[in-house]
């Protein structure tokens, strides 16, 4: 039996699929017919694309994978494949039943299918690595590298380059929410008294110059290199990590920006800014590698209340707001759901775990 990051991270990403098959959650009606209506339907349906195909493969085979690692990490390993792909395709039953109620989705017995597949082959991939041997060397591997109550600083570390694959206003400016959160609030409580408890917004918000960008990535880099040096020992191994750490930063935001506005423009946010931010935020990860732990969790703490305090004084473009409109509403509009949050809750989640590391006194070697 072992203590796991498969399980959190298999339900974080549950919960993201959900998100991302009932999004946006409004205009629920019933069309008086059978929510089941789509089973019988004729397969496959008139209008699909390979990416669709692709999407729905892939979408549910993380899934799958979490899940029957899970299993095969807690004592299960029967049961860890047949249980994880039924999981994943009871989930996926549960949203196309769903997305009959909702005017923006179009339940398809085909998604259905492939989304099953997806989960299969997640799981069938767990089970590989694990008779490989695979899964026992990251085990010797993570007790190697990190202290034993690593698993919530794994996790988010794992769910880093996810959140940067949604747009951001700046590189590595991850939990820029104070514009959004503005404006649903003056919705929310428009026509009400409450609307005078409002602060008045500052339409005279400039844009942040080259030096506050390239402080903004600097410390966007820096903050899950500290985080890594929260549960790690050796300093040889944080600069390991810390330089890691970069090369799956600059892959996943170029990602993001070959998605949002095609290959040719993959690496146009790598301004001179941006790659002054990148050495300084590697040179002082360096450079903080020999702290102590708790000494890096302080840090770190302050790190990510001067990186969200940047970012959210900071106005976005008009131009970033149509990068967003076309994520949230074209053919992204899946992934959307699993991006989004994460961009928007990653930094707020590690301030949370930072903050709870730092006020508790260590455990007792």
């Amino acid at each position: 039996m072992h203590k796991t990051s498969a399980w959190p991270l298999a339900l974080i990403y549950a919960a993201l699929v959900v998100f991302a098959s009932l999004f946006p959650f409004d205009g629920w009606r019933t069309q008086g017919i059978s929510p089941w209506v789509f089973l019988t339907a004729p397969m496959p349906p008139p209008y699909w694309t390979w990416f669709d195909v692709n999407l729905n493969l892939a979408g549910y085979a993380p899934l799958g994978f979490l899940l029957a690692l899970a299993l095969l990490r807690t004592g299960w390993p029967r049961a860890a494949v047949p249980a994880a792909a039924l999981a994943g395709a009871l989930l996926s039953l549960s949203m196309e039943y769903l997305q009959i109620f909702l005017p923006r989705r179009v339940p398809s017995n085909m998604d259905l299918v492939l989304n099953a597949a997806g989960a299969l082959l997640g799981a069938l991939a767990a089970a590989l690595l694990e008779r490989l041997g695979a899964i026992a060397h990251w085990s010797r591997l993570r007790e190697r590298w990190f202290v034993p109550q690593a698993r919530g600083a794994l996790v988010l570390l794992a769910l880093w380059p996810w959140a940067l694959l949604f747009p951001a206003a700046l590189p590595f400016g991850l939990g820029q929410v104070w514009e959004r959160l503005e404006a649903a609030l003056i919705d929310l409580l428009e026509g009400t008294p409450f609307m005078d408890w409002l602060p008045v917004p500052d339409a005279a918000l400039e844009p942040l110059p080259q030096g506050g960008e390239l402080l903004v990535v600097a410390l966007g880099l820096l903050i899950p290199c500290l985080l890594g040096f929260c549960i790690m020992r050796h300093m040889g191994r944080r600069m390991v990590f810390a330089l890691a750490t970069l090369a799956v930063g600059v892959v996943a935001t170029a990602l993001s920006a070959l998605l949002s506005y095609g290959p040719v423009h993959a690496w146009e946010w790598l301004t001179p800014a941006a790659r002054a931010g990148l050495g300084v935020g590697l040179a002082a990860a360096l450079a903080l590698a020999s702290l102590p732990r708790r000494g890096c969790a302080a840090v770190l703490l302050l790190v990510l209340m001067l990186h969200l305090n940047l970012l959210n004084q900071a106005p976005t473009s008009a131009y970033f707001a149509q990068t967003l409109q076309a994520w949230e509403q074209g053919r992204f509009i899946r992934f959307y759901g699993l991006g989004q949050w994460l961009g928007w809750l990653w930094p707020y989640a590690a301030l949370m775990y930072v903050v709870l590391r730092v006020s508790r006194r260590e455990a007792q070697t």
